[in-house]
């Protein structure tokens, strides 16, 4: 099994749209979708639920109010100001459930419990099985989150004996991030030229280099601006990265993101075979 994992350092670089046309295009595989704090594969894919499981990816300190003697030692080591008086209160929304207040308590009044801060799935989709998650508003531990739907992933391909693990990671260079790319074959990077895409570029390619891992990168829209492209091309080249495709810009992508479709069911001609390119080198 090998595990791709499509990352672009920045938001609204295409980075979604490629991956599932990579679903389409690859045969036996498993896709999982590791941007859990705003997934959208599913928008393309459309996929029947099969599992959901809770994600506890957190810790609550709540009171026992038949202890408490409301002495208010509690409420002056919480850095959160999470706990307010009359009565005593811990206000779930601003608790870090970092624990201080239950070892101050000299009733031991306060404990501290999992909460449940999201939800996972395994879905069908025409195109094969998809591990995707929503996490709760504000909540944290995304890259947590992020291991178990690669782990459960991992599992069906061995499982099903399938060949490919395709990821679509989330944006930045964070924890969700690096637990995305830890451990895969390969990362694709999907670009733009931008300055703001190129400067998150680089970022995005100094972790896959720090890890370790073969990167590929692929220019979308290149034909916005030839002089950035052009800078893009000079790093990839100074950083012996291979660029996989240029992919012009095309109004029928942003139509077929419309109509709920993956890229390559709906464009045509040089932005169709940039794209089956892009799979045919990653495979090969």
């Amino acid at each position: 099994m090998k595990q791709i994992t499509v990352i672009s350092g920045k938001g609204g670089t295409g980075k979604t749209i490629i991956t599932g046309s990579l679903a389409v295009l690859a045969e036996n595989k498993v896709m999982v979708d590791c941007d859990v704090d705003a997934a959208d594969l599913h928008l393309l894919l459309h996929p029947q639920i099969e599992e959901s499981h809770e994600f506890k990816g957190g810790r609550l300190a709540i009171i026992d109010e038949d202890k408490c003697t409301e002495c208010g030692e509690c409420k002056e080591v919480c850095r959160f100001e999470a706990i307010t008086d009359n009565p005593i209160a811990i206000d779930p929304l601003s608790c870090e459930g970092c624990g201080t207040c239950s070892l101050v308590c000299p009733q031991e009044a306060i404990t501290l419990e999992e909460k449940i801060t999201g939800e996972w799935f395994v879905s069908q989709t025409q195109y094969g099985k998809l591990v995707h998650a929503k996490l709760g508003i504000a909540e944290e531990n995304s890259g947590r989150l992020v291991t178990v739907i690669r782990q459960k992933a991992q599992d069906i391909a061995l499982q099903e004996k399938l060949d490919y693990l395709i990821i679509d990671g989330p944006p930045g260079i964070g924890c969700p991030v690096i637990a995305s790319l830890s451990g895969v074959d390969a990362a694709l990077v999907v670009t733009e030229p931008t300055l703001s895409s190129i400067h998150d570029m680089e970022r995005v390619v100094g972790v896959c280099e720090h890890f370790e891992i073969k990167t590929y990168v692929c220019i979308n829209k290149f034909d916005l601006s030839l002089p950035n492209t052009e800078r893009i091309e000079n790093f990839c080249h100074f950083r012996s990265i291979p660029i996989l495709a240029h992919i012009p810009f095309d109004e029928e992508v942003i139509n077929s993101v419309v109509e709920g479709k993956p890229a390559v069911e709906h464009v045509k001609g040089e932005t169709l075979d940039s794209i089956k390119n892009i799979w045919e080198r990653l495979r090969k």
